[in-house]
Protein backbone atom coordinates (compact mmCIF):
# COMPACT_ATOMS: atom_id res chain seq x y z
CA UNK A 1 0.00 0.00 0.00
CA UNK A 2 1.25 3.44 -0.84
CA UNK A 3 2.75 6.07 2.16
CA UNK A 4 -0.23 8.77 2.36
CA UNK A 5 1.71 12.05 2.97
CA UNK A 6 -0.40 15.30 4.48
CA UNK A 7 1.51 18.46 4.67
CA UNK A 8 0.04 21.01 7.19
CA UNK A 9 1.20 24.49 6.99
CA UNK A 10 0.66 28.02 5.03
CA UNK A 11 2.52 30.10 1.93
CA UNK A 12 5.87 28.10 2.71
CA UNK A 13 4.38 24.56 2.35
CA UNK A 14 1.73 25.42 -0.49
CA UNK A 15 4.51 26.80 -2.07
CA UNK A 16 3.28 30.35 -2.85
CA UNK A 17 4.97 31.96 -5.99
CA UNK A 18 6.24 28.25 -7.70
CA UNK A 19 4.53 25.78 -9.48
CA UNK A 20 2.87 23.10 -7.60
CA UNK A 21 5.62 20.19 -8.41
CA UNK A 22 8.36 23.02 -7.41
CA UNK A 23 6.63 22.67 -3.42
CA UNK A 24 8.79 21.03 -1.26
CA UNK A 25 6.17 18.24 0.21
CA UNK A 26 5.76 17.33 -3.76
CA UNK A 27 9.61 17.54 -4.01
CA UNK A 28 9.66 15.57 -1.01
CA UNK A 29 7.25 12.98 -2.00
CA UNK A 30 8.33 12.61 -5.69
CA UNK A 31 12.41 11.78 -3.47
CA UNK A 32 10.73 9.42 -1.47
CA UNK A 33 8.41 8.15 -4.43
CA UNK A 34 5.27 8.50 -2.93
CA UNK A 35 1.96 9.93 -4.17
CA UNK A 36 1.63 13.73 -3.63
CA UNK A 37 0.87 14.49 -0.45
CA UNK A 38 -2.21 16.03 0.59
CA UNK A 39 -1.86 19.77 1.55
CA UNK A 40 -4.16 21.66 3.78
CA UNK A 41 -2.74 24.78 3.87
CA UNK A 42 -2.64 28.21 2.34
CA UNK A 43 -0.99 31.99 2.23
CA UNK A 44 -1.71 34.17 5.50
CA UNK A 45 -2.93 31.26 7.83
CA UNK A 46 -2.26 31.69 11.12
CA UNK A 47 -1.88 28.79 13.48
CA UNK A 48 -5.42 28.90 14.64
CA UNK A 49 -6.71 29.10 11.03
CA UNK A 50 -5.07 26.34 10.33
CA UNK A 51 -6.48 23.97 13.38
CA UNK A 52 -10.19 25.40 11.62
CA UNK A 53 -8.88 24.32 8.26
CA UNK A 54 -8.67 21.17 9.39
CA UNK A 55 -11.84 21.04 10.89
CA UNK A 56 -13.09 22.01 7.46
CA UNK A 57 -11.02 19.30 5.10
CA UNK A 58 -11.80 17.01 7.74
CA UNK A 59 -8.54 14.76 6.57
CA UNK A 60 -9.14 11.17 7.29
CA UNK A 61 -5.89 9.24 9.07
CA UNK A 62 -3.88 7.51 9.91
CA UNK A 63 -0.83 9.02 7.83
CA UNK A 64 2.04 7.58 6.87
CA UNK A 65 4.00 11.12 7.22
CA UNK A 66 2.58 13.98 8.52
CA UNK A 67 4.52 17.47 8.07
CA UNK A 68 3.30 20.67 10.39
CA UNK A 69 5.06 23.77 9.35
CA UNK A 70 3.43 27.03 10.84
CA UNK A 71 4.24 30.25 12.72
CA UNK A 72 5.17 32.96 10.35
CA UNK A 73 1.99 34.87 10.36
CA UNK A 74 1.66 34.50 13.96
CA UNK A 75 5.00 36.03 14.81
CA UNK A 76 4.31 38.72 11.77
CA UNK A 77 0.95 39.87 13.19
CA UNK A 78 2.74 40.78 16.51
CA UNK A 79 1.79 37.94 18.76
CA UNK A 80 4.12 36.52 21.55
CA UNK A 81 6.34 33.27 21.45
CA UNK A 82 4.07 31.96 24.39
CA UNK A 83 0.50 33.17 22.39
CA UNK A 84 2.22 30.76 19.41
CA UNK A 85 3.31 27.63 22.01
CA UNK A 86 -1.16 27.75 23.34
CA UNK A 87 -1.79 27.68 19.37
CA UNK A 88 1.41 25.52 18.69
CA UNK A 89 0.62 22.48 20.95
CA UNK A 90 -3.04 21.81 20.33
CA UNK A 91 -1.81 21.45 16.78
CA UNK A 92 1.18 19.34 17.01
CA UNK A 93 -1.48 16.77 19.13
CA UNK A 94 -3.91 17.17 16.12
CA UNK A 95 -0.79 16.17 13.71
CA UNK A 96 0.08 12.95 15.49
CA UNK A 97 -3.55 11.73 15.93
CA UNK A 98 -3.59 11.88 12.05
CA UNK A 99 -0.48 9.90 12.17
CA UNK A 100 -2.35 7.67 14.01
CA UNK A 101 -1.10 8.47 17.03
CA UNK A 102 2.83 7.73 16.04
CA UNK A 103 4.66 10.55 16.85
CA UNK A 104 7.65 9.67 14.86
CA UNK A 105 5.71 9.90 11.75
CA UNK A 106 5.27 13.49 12.40
CA UNK A 107 7.80 15.79 11.63
CA UNK A 108 8.26 20.04 13.05
CA UNK A 109 9.99 21.96 10.23
CA UNK A 110 11.19 25.14 11.64
CA UNK A 111 9.74 28.48 10.08
CA UNK A 112 12.02 29.81 8.13
CA UNK A 113 13.41 33.79 8.13
CA UNK A 114 11.66 36.19 5.99
CA UNK A 115 13.43 38.82 7.62
CA UNK A 116 16.20 38.72 4.89
CA UNK A 117 14.02 38.83 2.00
CA UNK A 118 13.59 41.72 -0.36
CA UNK A 119 10.12 41.93 0.68
CA UNK A 120 11.79 42.89 4.63
CA UNK A 121 14.05 45.77 2.82
CA UNK A 122 13.83 48.88 5.66
CA UNK A 123 12.59 46.66 8.25
CA UNK A 124 14.57 45.39 11.40
CA UNK A 125 15.97 42.05 10.26
CA UNK A 126 17.95 41.69 13.44
CA UNK A 127 14.87 42.02 15.66
CA UNK A 128 12.59 39.40 12.93
CA UNK A 129 15.66 36.99 13.25
CA UNK A 130 15.45 37.24 16.98
CA UNK A 131 11.54 36.97 16.73
CA UNK A 132 11.68 33.49 14.34
CA UNK A 133 14.47 32.17 16.49
CA UNK A 134 12.47 32.70 19.83
CA UNK A 135 9.42 30.80 17.86
CA UNK A 136 11.41 28.24 16.52
CA UNK A 137 12.73 27.10 19.96
CA UNK A 138 9.14 26.83 20.96
CA UNK A 139 8.22 24.34 17.99
CA UNK A 140 11.54 22.41 18.36
CA UNK A 141 11.21 22.03 22.60
CA UNK A 142 7.43 20.83 21.76
CA UNK A 143 8.44 18.61 19.33
CA UNK A 144 11.00 17.01 21.73
CA UNK A 145 8.76 16.99 24.38
CA UNK A 146 5.92 15.44 22.04
CA UNK A 147 8.43 12.61 20.62
CA UNK A 148 7.76 14.06 17.60
CA UNK A 149 11.11 15.10 14.61
CA UNK A 150 12.10 18.47 13.73
CA UNK A 151 14.15 19.45 10.90
CA UNK A 152 15.70 22.97 10.65
CA UNK A 153 15.72 24.76 7.60
CA UNK A 154 16.28 28.24 9.42
CA UNK A 155 19.76 28.59 8.67
CA UNK A 156 19.35 27.75 4.71
CA UNK A 157 16.36 30.61 4.48
CA UNK A 158 18.97 32.85 5.48
CA UNK A 159 20.93 32.29 2.50
CA UNK A 160 18.53 34.06 0.56
CA UNK A 161 20.12 36.96 1.40
CA UNK A 162 22.69 36.36 -0.72
CA UNK A 163 21.36 35.89 -4.06
CA UNK A 164 18.12 36.13 -5.78
CA UNK A 165 17.89 33.18 -7.09
CA UNK A 166 16.59 31.51 -3.37
CA UNK A 167 13.87 34.04 -3.43
CA UNK A 168 10.60 33.66 -5.81
CA UNK A 169 9.49 36.62 -8.27
CA UNK A 170 6.91 38.12 -5.31
CA UNK A 171 10.30 39.01 -3.24
CA UNK A 172 9.10 37.56 -0.21
CA UNK A 173 8.21 33.65 -0.44
CA UNK A 174 10.90 31.04 -1.51
CA UNK A 175 12.21 30.02 -4.76
CA UNK A 176 12.04 26.72 -6.24
CA UNK A 177 15.46 25.99 -5.55
CA UNK A 178 15.16 26.98 -1.96
CA UNK A 179 12.44 24.16 -1.76
CA UNK A 180 14.62 22.01 -3.30
CA UNK A 181 16.92 22.49 -0.48
CA UNK A 182 15.04 22.16 1.86
CA UNK A 183 13.04 19.16 0.63
CA UNK A 184 16.89 17.72 0.58
CA UNK A 185 16.94 18.57 4.79
CA UNK A 186 14.13 16.69 5.37
CA UNK A 187 14.69 13.79 3.46
CA UNK A 188 16.63 11.82 6.03
CA UNK A 189 13.93 12.11 8.89
CA UNK A 190 10.88 11.20 6.41
CA UNK A 191 12.80 8.18 5.29
CA UNK A 192 13.56 7.16 9.22
CA UNK A 193 9.52 7.98 9.55
CA UNK A 194 8.47 5.70 6.95
CA UNK A 195 10.68 3.25 8.13
CA UNK A 196 8.45 2.78 11.23
CA UNK A 197 6.50 -0.21 11.66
Amino acid sequence: MTPRFLALGDSYTIGEGVAPAERWPNLLAAALEIEEPLIIARTGWTSDELSAAIDSANPQGAFDLVTLLIGVNDHYRGRSAEEYRRAFVPLLRRAIGLGGGDAGRVIVVSIPDWGVSPFAEGRDGAAIAAGIDQFNAVNREEAARAGARHVDVTPVSREAVSGSSLTAADGLHPSAEMYRRWAGLILPEARSALSRP
